[in-house]
């Protein structure tokens, strides 16, 4: 380091020795004279300019200030070092030094670059003004692409209008300033007026490949999909060759249309033209194929390009998690460790998202911790997946803290921190959330939207969807798809299948998740017949193909009717017609249809075969069919399964056991699966049932005598007892788990949670009017076989929405025709 000083002074007392040998009388020129050329000031710059490449900035002016003649040369030369090492202070003091007319065009470009790439678009655009008004420089073509490309929302519309007044008036709007109008064109779309952007492009008489990329770019960014694809085959048509950002901007327009033969047309062009191979054009295949849940295309494209950078790693990290393969999403991040990205890169916010589904609140808190050392923690949807994180987790506390830390409370933000308490079943907590982001006077966007209408789903309020409804019309969201969706998914959740079919007619645009909304409607109403025709429709409406969601809204009809041979089509077209490979819940779903229909060999070959190990949940779908079949057999093999992971979400496999095993009155097993239960600290979970009266929610448990009306409530049920029995109801007592006498079980039957409800509000509310009911797990056959005879000696329609699905009883029947 001393040695490097010492040299660099040498140089310095050389350079300056230099300067006062070339201030020597010399013989003179007549041509420098006459051209006032100054050989002096000449080498002096040349000396100058040679200091600031090598970043000696200090040095170089110390040979500025020495220079015994400057020109505008060497004081653009001394601005420009200056503004390169980000020293705007002296840089603008040398600028400001300058009387107008010793300032060149250069000068003022070189300091409005400065502004305008870091978004002072303020100052840039008023050194525009300044040097538009000095009367001695104009702007060139160098000024207006200096100036442009920089822009964003952010930018005064006035101001870039003012500009291009400007550009007109000199003339930089024809050929052969071709990069001005592309300029042009590029700064209108990012203040978001691109109608002006096509006036510009459509005024363009010479257009080039970039011109088309520019606007192609544009109309994507605007959602303007298919505006963009007809724009790229015009580019075609005209002879234009595209670049590898024409392949990027159109590659993002397929994935917004979700045109599947066309994006793989499209890949197949960039492999042809060699653009496959760059890294940009590849990530964005990748993420035409991740999006469309091509998983294995989307893996083997990752291992066939022969470059990648974080972007690469992290479209297929967030393809994996999609899909819900959280192991190889994780190994992914674990091997992209090792790799040199800056870490700031990793794709947190994806692996946050995945310990939130997990509810892995140790893999959640690790990330975090890799977040903060990274300082990517910082980022604003880090930080939102942080709150997502530890909301889903129920450690609410950190959330909100975490929420109060972040640097801009966006409408990003608050949806994530609402999501997190009604995704846990805090639906109230999650609207008042909502009621306070709009005290904040932050405007709700179509997550926010379909959040609380899930809250609201969440308490089956009727009363409280149509409010909620009525806002987002009167906000203007009313025509978006994915309010619409939502509204569609709300209503069927409350019971009222009418209203989402009529939500569902009158929606201007129809996307995948708007057709997935209607076919789990009806397949969570019982009516298997109506969603699988609109499975049907759906594949017939213009493009739009299945997902791996509409699979499992149609499978999970076909589970709850019954329906075998056409469960069984359903599953294997998945990745022989439609190329999707199923995934756990579609796994899950088949077990269930063939465990309730009895078919527990064919369930447990189709165990074997699956690419993953069964879980909790597939196992406890057997035990339930088990327990509908009494096959104490596979039960106990079963639970045994059960009974033997490392973590169990409740107590619904020892509850299921002991219920098998107290209709077989084998006591002693069923004592000692309680004892089990205990000793591995798991609790029962309290069935609990709800109804909303009058705007109220009022809540309950079995034999609960809190209520403030209780004694009528008790009176009706014994009311109630007596009539149905009359029209032949006879207690299951098989139901009831306790080893007491036959009258205690029939008397314990008479008191569950969905029957005070039901009591409740048969006297609350005026005869005739229809009823809905929320409980908490699945109701029992005995409630089931007594709310059917209910309904039919009240004349009302009663809607029960237990764990698993609807049921409308009216008549002595019930839509999901007893079975379920």
């Amino acid at each position: 380091m001393k040695l490097y000083c010492i040299r660099s002074r040498t140089t310095l007392a050389t350079t300056l020795q230099q300067l006062r040998f070339l201030q020597t009388p010399r013989r003179i020129d007549a041509r420098i004279i006459k051209t006032g050329f100054d050989t002096e000031t000449c080498r002096s710059n040349f000396i100058l300019e040679d200091f600031l490449k090598r970043g000696q900035v200090s040095d170089a002016r110390k040979v500025y200030d020495e220079m015994p003649q400057k020109n505008t040369v060497s004081t653009n030369t001394m601005i420009s070092g200056y503004v390169k090492s980000g020293d705007l202070h002296n840089a603008r003091e040398l600028f400001d030094a300058m009387v107008d007319r010793e300032r060149t065009v250069v000068t003022w470009t070189i300091l409005m670059g400065w502004y305008a790439r870091n978004n002072h678009f303020h100052e840039a655009f008023k050194l525009f003004r300044d040097m538009t008004r000095s009367c001695f420089t104009f702007p060139d073509h160098v000024t207006f692409a200096t100036l442009l490309p920089g822009c964003n929302d952010a930018v005064p519309e006035h101001a870039v209008a003012q500009v291009h007044a400007v550009a007109v008036k000199l003339g930089f709007d024809q050929n052969p300033f071709l990069t001005v109008c592309n300029v042009f064109v590029k700064s209108y779309c990012e203040i978001g007026r691109r109608d002006l952007a096509c006036v510009v492009f459509d005024q363009i008489t010479e257009k080039d490949s970039v011109s088309f990329n520019t606007l192609i770019t544009g109309y994507e960014k605007d959602g303007l999909y298919t505006e963009a694809i007809c724009l790229f085959v015009e580019m075609q048509r005209s002879g234009h060759k595209p670049s590898d950002f024409t392949f990027s901007g159109v590659l993002k327009a397929v994935v917004g249309v979700h045109d599947f033969v066309l994006g793989q047309q499209l890949h197949g062009s960039a492999v042809a033209t060699g653009f496959s191979t760059d890294v940009a054009v590849g990530n964005q295949i990748l993420d035409f194929y991740s999006k469309h849940d091509r998983v294995l295309e989307t893996w083997k494209l990752f291992q066939e390009m022969p470059e990648l950078d974080f972007v690469s790693y992290n479209v297929v990290i967030s393809s994996y998690s999609q899909a819900e393969q959280y192991e190889e999403a994780l190994k992914l991040f674990r091997e992209m460790q090792w790799i040199g990205f800056d870490r700031r890169n990793f794709p947190f916010a994806t692996v946050l998202s995945i310990a939130a589904n997990l509810s892995s609140l140790r893999m959640g808190r690790q990330v975090h911790c890799q977040a903060i050392v990274a300082t990517a923690d910082s980022i604003a949807h880090v930080g939102n997946s942080l709150v997502d994180m530890y909301a889903k987790c129920e450690m609410f506390e950190e959330a909100e803290l975490i929420f109060e830390r972040l640097s801009q409370q966006s409408t990003v933000s608050w949806t994530a921190l609402i999501s997190g308490y009604v995704q846990r079943g805090l639906h109230g907590a999650g609207l008042k959330l909502f009621v306070k982001m709009r005290g904040e006077n932050l405007r709700a966007d179509q997550s926010t939207f379909a959040t609380v209408l899930r809250a609201s789903a969440g308490f089956a309020s009727l009363s409280l969807g149509r409010q909620l409804h009525a806002f987002i019309i009167r906000s203007g969201n009313a025509e978006n798809v994915y309010s619409g969706s939502g509204l569609v998914d709300m209503y069927a959740k409350c019971g009222s299948v009418k209203d989402a079919v009529r939500v569902f007619g009158e929606m201007p645009e129809r996307n995948a998740v708007s057709w997935n909304a209607l076919i789990s409607a009806f397949a969570d109403n019982g009516d298997g017949e109506a969603a699988i025709s609109a499975f049907t429709e759906m594949t017939h409406s213009g493009g739009l193909k299945p997902d791996a969601v509409s699979v499992l809204g149609v499978l999970t009809a076909c589970s709850h009717c019954g329906f075998v041979e056409q469960g069984t089509e359903f599953f294997e077209a998945m990745s022989r017609v439609y190329g999707i490979a199923p995934g756990r819940k579609h796994y899950a779903c088949m077990l269930d249809l063939l465990g309730r229909n009895g078919r527990f060999e064919e369930a447990e070959k189709l165990m074997e075969e699956m690419p993953f190990e069964a879980d909790e949940i597939m196992w406890s779908s057997l035990l339930n069919a088990c327990r509908i079949h009494k096959n104490q057999e596979h039960a106990e093999r079963a639970a045994e399964k059960l009974f033997g992971m490392e973590k169990l979400r409740d107590a619904a496999a020892y509850v299921s056991m002991s219920n098998i095993y107290a209709t077989a009155g084998e006591w002693e097993s069923v004592s000692l699966v309680k004892r089990a239960m205990r000793e591995r600290g798991i609790k029962k979970v309290t069935a609990n049932s709800w109804v909303e009266v009058n705007h109220e929610i009022h809540m309950f448990s079995s034999n609960d005598q809190t209520h403030p009306r209780g004694d009528e409530i008790v009176r009706k049920i014994n009311e109630l007892t007596d009539e149905i029995e009359r029209e032949g109801y006879k207690p299951d007592t098989s139901w009831v788990v306790q080893d007491v006498d036959e009258k205690a079980k029939i008397e314990s039957l008479k008191f569950h949670s969905e029957r005070l409800a039901v009591a409740f509000a048969l006297i609350s509310t005026p005869e005739g009017s229809p009823i809905v009911v929320m409980k908490n797990l699945r109701a029992c056959r005995d409630c089931h076989a007594a709310i059917k005879l209910i309904a039919k000696v009240v004349k009302r329609e009663i809607t029960v929405r237990d764990s698993s699905r609807f049921h409308h009883f009216r008549d002595g029947l019930c839509s999901c025709r007893d079975y379920w």
